[in-house]
């Protein structure tokens, strides 16, 4: 028997209305399936019941995928599969094994030759790329930066003259309850020219994006705090 076929869905990164952001033929995919992946069985419920299954949600199966799961638990997720079912790997936001814990149970998936389709959705990194007019050539996604204040301060200026010897855009994320702290040190820390973005609540009525000097951004810093925020730098 062949396996079925791993589907990477993409999820809202925000309340926002699906038929905005996700086209109708993946919500259609999407409502076909009866097996998931899941981060957090709560919110990839909400998820599925907006998009309005051929099945209800009581005989969906969803089984947990997160930053605790071991990589020997891998193939027990994706044993369905091998029975000929189709799986859908649910983010919790945006696009599955981006900044997310699904890259392994991918990669384990292309081991064992299974077909694997990623569906078109939302990425947070990419939107804010695109708008930010810096080099969308040579980029470097870091994911979140170090918490400890001395370590995230060395690792600032190391982005900063990175960029600025490679002309690459150095892209990272934060908790967005920690958003506010992260733009006073970068404001405080990087030289005048260097070019900082800010894209918040991407994708949503509110959405943010701008894009200035850091010498600017000191006489203007907007409110982030615990607003989803991709921050892009160029040096």
């Amino acid at each position: 028997m062949h396996p079925g076929t791993l589907f990477l869905i993409p999820a809202p990164l925000g309340e926002v209305d699906f038929a905005e952001i996700i086209p109708a033929h993946v919500q259609q995919h999407i409502a076909e399936l009866e097996y998931f992946i899941v981060e957090h069985p709560k919110t990839a419920r909400q998820f599925l019941k907006q998009i309005g299954g051929m099945k209800p949600l009581q005989e969906i199966s969803m089984q947990v995928l997160n930053e605790h799961t071991r990589l020997n638990e891998i193939d027990q997720l994706l044993a369905p599969l091998f029975a000929g079912n189709n799986i859908g790997l649910l983010s919790e936001a945006g696009c599955p094994a981006v900044a997310d814990p699904g890259a392994n149970l991918v990669r384990v998936a292309h081991r064992k030759c299974v077909p694997i389709v990623p569906l078109v959705g939302p990425s947070s990194i990419l939107l804010a790329l695109m708008a930010s007019g810096l080099n969308g050539q040579c980029f470097h996604f870091h994911g979140y930066l170090p918490v400890k204040n001395e370590l995230r301060l060395r690792k600032i200026i190391q982005l900063e003259e990175e960029s600025a010897r490679t002309n690459q855009t150095q892209i990272f994320i934060e908790a967005p309850y920690r958003n506010q702290k992260l733009l006073e040190i970068l404001t405080q820390s990087c030289r005048d020219d260097t070019d900082l973005c800010i894209a918040s609540n991407l994708t949503l009525p509110d959405e943010y994006i701008a894009t200035r000097t850091i010498k600017e951004w000191r006489d203007c810093l907007p409110d982030i705090n615990k607003k989803p925020t991709v921050f892009l730098l160029h040096g």
